[in-house]
């Protein structure tokens, strides 16, 4: 009879070395897998919307509709669009005495089913990257030629996120 130990040894020692050792899978959600890099950190998906773009809807239930990026999530390239995809969510009353809501909710929409949109020539476009004399990589609108990706717009966007987040802070303190 061997002993636990050295039988241990013997089937440890079988074992063949995986074929793929890149295919390391992360766990996002109980049912869903996603295929991550060797640091196990997840591939993301390179998407052709970014947050504060105008886009607007080419498929789906809220087809044709048109509004802005708020909110992106690359690991399954889904983004969500301000009053757009609206979801009915029943909440539970938190404390007692206190009724429970229903409360509509923005629910992502696949970055697939929306395309550029541009609000001067109202027209859907697809988009496109260029080097400006500068040395600049800015994405464009291809049927317009319309610049998307300008300093002046992220500082705008950026000015708007922080006078909104101070909102907020200011709303939660009082």
């Amino acid at each position: 009879m061997v002993p636990y130990n050295s039988a241990h040894l013997l089937y440890s020692l079988q074992v063949k070395p995986a074929e793929n050792p890149c295919l390391v899978l992360a766990k996002l959600k109980r049912w869903e897998r996603k295929k991550c890099k060797p640091n196990s950190l997840p591939i993301l998906h390179k998407m052709h919307v970014k947050f504060g773009d105008t886009v607007k809807v080419i498929s789906g239930r809220d087809k044709g509709k048109i509004g802005e990026v708020t909110k992106i999530f690359t690991h399954n390239s889904t983004i969500v669009i301000k009053d757009i995809n609206l979801k009915t969510k029943h909440m539970k009353s938190r404390e007692e005495g206190e009724p429970g809501q229903i409360v509509k909710i923005e629910a992502p929409i696949h970055s697939s089913n929306v395309m550029l949109y541009s609000k001067e020539k109202e027209v859907v476009s697809r988009v496109g990257h260029k080097l400006l004399e500068d040395g600049q990589k800015v994405r464009y609108l291809i049927k317009t030629g319309e610049l998307i990706d300008t300093i002046e717009k992220w500082k705008q966007l950026k000015e708007a996120k922080d006078k909104e987040t101070t909102q907020v802070a200011v709303a939660s303190a009082s």
